[in-house]
């Protein structure tokens, strides 16, 4: 049988080679609630022993996209896992969660344990920032679905949340101050548009340097792994001081500040009050992309905006500061107007 399968262009010892490969990295990733071991027919976890009265599950599923791409391009496989985790947990925490467990599916052409243990090596990294454990899985080697050195890889989150600190964005108000946590690149949306760019348009390799880049190589800036926010976000949902949290993916500031919006309020966020990553000028520059399309695209160094009522600013600034993350005050909640945009972006000077 496995005879018949390999000639079909399954390597099932290599399967059974990458599962032993990541359990040491799995491994690293246990937490309170975790149940069993890997291998099981499915990932269990145990709520019993959680300090939650009320607790509502929140679940997140999501994909790196195209950043996959470069990854094949640069063949650099060990952080791309990360990338996946953040773009999970970081939705559901911008809800209020706190992650318990990540599952993958890792989907290729042809098995290389080598290359697939770096890839499920950064899914575990990126557990391990967020606190979730890596509970299971699936590896599925698709000949003549993938070409052979390439692959596919998406992941599903869960948290947990006390039901009366859910953040919903009911309780914004006009007044409230907009809070923006920086991002760390360009994280894990709009990679199609940036391939374009660099790789189609300007035929650069991801070997080469440029000068506003610094030190970074191309392939090094655009690999740069997604910031996963849960530490910084948990200590201020769990001292109720944050009314709203936008998590900025795709569709940039202009789709995902307006989704934690309640009725009736806008937002007006101001340019110059945080610094714009230098790759966002580099697109920008090179893609000739109009200045405010940049911002229905991209996060524009800005990951995570928060919600505050006005006298919780100080104490949510002291907390970050302990963190040691950075934080900017780039805008405002006001009163929505009739027929006009949830969300104004303008520049310092224009005020």
């Amino acid at each position: 049988m496995a005879n018949a399968y390999a000639k079909a262009g399954v390597d099932v010892n290599a399967g059974y080679e990458v599962v032993e490969r990541i359990k040491k990295h799995v491994k690293k990733t246990e937490r309170l609630g975790v149940m069993g071991a890997l291998g099981g027919f499915g990932g269990c976890f145990d709520l019993s022993g959680l300090n939650i009265k009320e607790p509502v599950l929140i679940s997140g599923t999501d994909g790196v996209g195209t950043k996959l791409m470069v990854a094949f391009k640069e063949n650099k496989h060990d952080t791309i896992g990360i990338d996946c985790v953040a773009m999970c947990v970081n939705d559901i925490v911008a809800q209020g969660a706190e992650p318990l467990y990540f599952l993958d599916y890792l989907a290729t052409g042809k098995n290389d344990p080598e290359r697939l243990e770096q890839v499920v090596a950064g899914v575990a990294a990126g557990c391990l920032q967020a606190g979730a454990a890596l509970i299971g899985g699936e590896t599925a080697e698709m000949p003549g679905m993938y070409a052979a050195d390439e692959y596919d890889l998406a992941g599903f989150a869960v948290g947990v949340a006390e039901k009366s600190q859910l953040i919903t964005g009911e309780n914004i108000k006009v007044g409230d101050i907009l809070i923006g946590l920086p991002a760390s690149g360009i994280h894990s949306n709009g990679f199609s548009l940036v391939r374009k760019i660099f790789f189609t348009e300007q035929k650069l390799s991801g070997s080469e340097k440029i000068p506003m880049l610094g030190d970074k190589t191309l392939g090094e800036s655009l690999l740069t792994p997604t910031k996963i926010y849960v530490n910084a976000l948990l200590p201020l949902i769990k001292e109720n001081l944050v009314n709203g949290i936008a998590h900025i993916t795709g569709g940039g500031f202009v789709e995902n500040i307006p989704r934690m919006l309640p009725m009736n309020v806008a937002a007006e966020i101001t340019e110059g009050t945080w610094p714009v990553l230098p790759i966002f000028d580099v697109m920008q520059e090179y893609g000739q992309i109009d200045h405010d399309e940049m911002f229905e695209i991209f996060n524009m160094g800005i990951g995570m905006v928060l919600a505050l009522s006005p006298d919780k600013v100080a104490q949510v600034k002291a907390i970050l500061a302990e963190l040691d993350e950075p934080c900017y005050e780039i805008g405002q909640v006001v009163v929505a107007k009739p027929d006009a945009p949830l969300i104004t972006i303008s520049n310092e000077g224009e005020k």
